[in-house]
C-alpha cells in the first residue's frame, strides 16, 4: 500500500525490486521482526523503485513470499526453467525469513537476560510476585518492568459495608509494595457494579458514602496515596460512554453466556440464582482492564476468572500484550471451613474498627486446628485458594500472610520468635 502510494497508484505486480530487499521483506512480512526494523527494509525498497536500479519484478517476492511458508511437492510440477526461478525465490525467502527469526529470538534472549541481571528490575520483580498467590506470568511481568518502568495496576471493589483486614491492612500493605517498584495503582470504586449486584439495597447514594469511608479507611490505615489514584465507574463510564459501551459490546460478541456464566464467583453467586444485570457485571468488568489501560490486574484469587477472560478477549481480538494476573491470597475467616472473610458473620471477620478487646475475644474463639484434614474439602465448591494448605487454619493464615508480610518482620509465641 505505501509502495503504491508513493508511485501514485502504480500496481505493486510491476514494480521491480532487487533479489537482497525481496529477500529480507519476505522474511520481515512472515516473521515477528520489530516494527522498526520492518519499516526501515519498506523504506529501502521505494527508495530502490524510486531510483531505478531494480532487476528482479516485485510479483515474484509477493507470489513467493507465500509460496514459501508451504511444503512445495516437486514431483507434482513440471520441470521449467521458470518454474526452478520460483523455487529458487521461495527457498531464499524463506532462508531469509529463518535468519530474521534466529536474529529476533536471539534479541529477545538477550533482553530477558539483559533484564535478568539488572538488580532493580529482579528485586522489583521480587517484590511484585509476594504480592501474588499467582503471577500470569512472571515472565511477562519482567518485561513488562524491564520496557515500562511506569506501569499500571488495577483493582476494582464494590462499596458494600463494612472494611475487614483482608481489604484493609492486607490490601494497604500489598498497594504499598507495588507503588513502591514504580506502578501507579488505580482502584476502580465500583459503584455502579454494587448496585447491579443489589448491594446496600441499591440505594446509589448509599454506596457512594461507603465508597468515601473505604477511602478513608485505607489512608488511616498507612496506604500510601501517592501513586494511587480512585475513580468511580459511574463517573468515568458516563464521561466516556462510547469509548467504553464500544468496546464492551466488542467483548460480548466474543463470548457464549456459558463462558460468561463461568465468571459468576466474581459477585459470590451461584449460576442459577443469576439477574440479567449480573450476566453483564463480568462483562463490564473486562471491559474495565482495556478502558482503564491496567498492565496488571491486582485483584484476589477470586476474581481470576474473569481476569482470565480478558487474556482470552486478546486472543480473540489480536491484541499483542495481554494484561498481567496478580492474584492475592484469600484470607480465611474464622470460622471453620470459611474459605475467606465474610462480612455478614461477624465473628468469622476482624474488622477495620474492631477495638483491641474485641479482636482478642474474635481470636480466641476462632477456629485454629492442629492436625491436617479437620477440614474436608468440598469438591463441588469453587476454590478460592491456588496452594494446598491441609492445615486451613485463619490464625496461621494471618501470621503468614499480615504479620510477615513485610520483610524484617517477626512474630513472637509461647516464649519463641519466629521470622
Amino acid at each position: 500500500a505505501a509502495i503504491r502510494h508513493r508511485r501514485g497508484g502504480v500496481a505493486a505486480s510491476r514494480l521491480q525490486a532487487p533479489p537482497r530487499l525481496c529477500a529480507c521483506f519476505a522474511a520481515a512480512s512472515f516473521s515477528p521482526v520489530p516494527m522498526p526494523k520492518a519499516l526501515s527494509l519498506l523504506e529501502q525498497l521505494i527508495r530502490d523503485v524510486q531510483a531505478g536500479t531494480c532487476a528482479k519484478e516485485l510479483k515474484t517476492m509477493i507470489a513467493d513470499g507465500a509460496a514459501a511458508k508451504e511444503t512445495t511437492n516437486a514431483a507434482a510440477v513440471p520441470s521449467n526453467p521458470d518454474a526452478e526461478g520460483k523455487k529458487a525465490s521461495a527457498a531464499h525467502a524463506a532462508e531469509g525469513s529463518k535468519k530474521v527469526a534466529e536474529q529476533t529470538r536471539a534479541v529477545s534472549s538477550k533482553e530477558e537476560e539483559a533484564a535478568a541481571t539488572n538488580p532493580e528490575v529482579e528485586r522489583n520483580l521480587q517484590t511484585l510476585l509476594s504480592v501474588g498467590e499467582e503471577c500470569v506470568t512472571p515472565t511477562e511481568l519482567r518485561n513488562l518492568l524491564t520496557k515500562k518502568p511506569n506501569f499500571v495496576l488495577y483493582d476494582g471493589f464494590e462499596p458494600s459495608g463494612r472494611m475487614h483486614i483482608a481489604q484493609g491492612v492486607f490490601k494497604a500493605m500489598n498497594v504499598n509494595k507495588c507503588t513502591q517498584t514504580g506502578g501507579t495503582f488505580i482502584f476502580w470504586v465500583a459503584d455502579w457494579f454494587a448496585l447491579m449486584n443489589d448491594k446496600m439495597g441499591g440505594d446509589l447514594e448509599r454506596i457512594k458514602t461507603v465508597g468515601h469511608y473505604l477511602i478513608h479507611v485505607w489512608t488511616a490505615a498507612g496506604m500510601d496515596m501517592q501513586r494511587v489514584k480512585f475513580l468511580w465507574s459511574s463517573e468515568e463510564i458516563t464521561k466516556h460512554a462510547k469509548d467504553y459501551w464500544t468496546l464492551a459490546l466488542d467483548i460480548t460478541r466474543r463470548f457464549t453466556v456459558a463462558r460468561i456464566t463461568k465468571c459468576c464467583q466474581i459477585m459470590g453467586r451461584a449460576e442459577g440464582t443469576l439477574t440479567a444485570a449480573q450476566i453483564l457485571y463480568p462483562l463490564m468488568q473486562c471491559t474495565d482492564i482495556f478502558f482503564l489501560k491496567a498492565d496488571i490486574c491486582q485483584l484476589g484469587v477470586d476474581q481470576r476468572k474473569v481476569n482470565m477472560l480478558a487474556r482470552e478477549y486478546c486472543d480473540s481480538a489480536g491484541i499483542k500484550l495481554k494484561p498481567i494476573i496478580l492474584s492475592h491470597h484469600m484470607l480465611y475467616g474464622l470460622s471453620k471451613g470459611q474459605a475467606k472473610m465474610s462480612k455478614s458473620n461477624r465473628d468469622s471477620a476482624i474488622f477495620m474498627e474492631d477495638p483491641a478487646d474485641e479482636v482478642a475475644r474474635k481470636l480466641r474463639q476462632a477456629y485454629c486446628p492442629t492436625q491436617e484434614g479437620e477440614v474436608e474439602d468440598k469438591p463441588d465448591e469453587e476454590s478460592m485458594h491456588l496452594t494446598e494448605d491441609k492445615l486451613k487454619n485463619p490464625c496461621l493464615d494471618y501470621v503468614q500472610h499480615i504479620v510477615f508480610c513485610m520483610p524484617g518482620a517477626t512474630f513472637s509465641a509461647g516464649g519463641r520468635q519466629f521470622a
